[in-house]
């Protein structure tokens, strides 16, 4: 290569270089910073609905008059439900089992003996949604006079849990906004445009629940059962990432 050649190439490649930098110093100018917060919401509200379930176990020698038995307390339970007002929409039956009781004989001479059918168990749920809290205790009560006698857990819930989530959201944005804008004001920054949005969880918090069955024994006679609702707290987490105005 001749001198004149490394001369021009030599140039070319400074001029490139020159041409380079401004463009690289610039991009590093555009970039932006970030900051990311999670923001929590919890709406809290009294039930206006709960859930309880019913069940009836009947046990005979045989399946067909333990079938029976069963039959007849569950028709009487299901009629008490719609005196109460309770409508169909609102009763489900479930878990509905037929099961043998079998004996097992001591062993004879050291073999084991074949196990005996002595009688049957039949049992048959009902869930029921109860609208007005006022009458579950009374409810529990005739349900258990009835017949039922296993079960009686009790769901508090609310009906319009949508609405109850959009409140929750406004207010985890809120706080995720307050977040950005205390950390932002510490270090002499201000937050600008959001970058992304993400709900993160819906969480129902553990609601109060009482078991029917460690009442049964002094229901027969006694008041209906006191219930206690309290109240249910529906809670939603956002993530959200700001820029930062620098």
């Amino acid at each position: 290569m001749t001198k004149q050649n490394t001369t021009f190439l030599a140039t070319a490649l400074l001029a490139g270089l020159i041409v380079a930098s401004p463009v690289y110093a610039d991009e590093k100018k555009d970039e932006v910073g970030l900051i990311s917060v999670t923001g929590v919401g919890t709406v809290k509200t009294a039930p206006d609905m709960a859930t309880i379930n019913l069940t009836v176990l009947r046990e005979a020698e045989t399946a067909k008059e333990a079938l029976q038995n069963n039959t007849q307390a569950m028709s009487d339970i299901l009629n008490a439900m719609k005196q109460f007002g309770i409508e169909d929409k609102d009763l489900q039956t479930s878990n509905f089992s037929i099961n043998p009781r079998y004996i097992y004989p001591k062993h004879r001479d050291g073999v084991q003996q074949t196990p005996k059918i002595v009688g049957y168990q039949v049992s048959n749920s009902l869930t029921v949604r109860i609208l007005d809290l006022d009458k579950v205790g009374e409810i529990l009560d005739q349900s258990i006079t009835l017949g039922v006698n296993q079960g009686g857990n009790i769901i508090f819930g609310n009906s319009d849990i949508a609405e109850l989530q959009m409140q929750a959201r406004a207010m985890a944005m809120k706080n995720a906004l307050r977040k950005a804008e205390v950390l932002t004001k510490a270090v002499g920054v201000d937050i600008g445009n959001i970058k992304q949005i993400n709900e993160n969880s819906f969480h129902a918090e553990p609601q109060p629940i009482m078991r029917a069955e460690m009442a049964m024994a002094k229901m027969a006679d006694s008041a209906p059962v006191p219930i206690a609702g309290g109240e249910n707290a529906y809670r939603i987490t956002v993530n959200v990432t700001f820029e930062i105005e620098q």
